[in-house]
């Protein structure tokens, strides 16, 4: 799988995606789907640093039946969440925070 991790003012940005995915486009009806290498390429990761980048992440998206697979079953996504979009699965977290 491919991570990203950004620093943003809102805290940690992580893309994560699945190595067959990136540069794909996925569309139903509603939804059209780019995993652009600018937002998705990033390092080649095992399962391990998959789940620390989610477990540190503030948002994270999540694109690809592998990654989305794993973010459910670490509990970092709820299955009733995800997206079919084409023939893969795309997931968005937002860890809320209270102050």
């Amino acid at each position: 799988m491919l991570v990203t991790e950004r620093q943003t003012e809102e805290g940690l940005l992580v893309s994560v995606c699945d190595e067959d995915v990136l540069g794909e486009t996925f569309e139903t009806d509603d939804i059209s789907l780019t995993v652009t290498e600018e937002f998705y390429g990033g390092e080649s990761v095992g399962d391990e640093a998959v789940v620390d980048s989610l477990a540190r992440a503030s948002v994270a998206n999540i694109v690809g039946t592998e990654a989305v697979e794993l973010a459910i079953e670490e509990g970092f996504i709820d299955e009733a969440n995800v997206l079919e979009v084409g023939s893969t699965l795309h997931a968005q977290l937002l860890r809320m925070q209270q102050f």
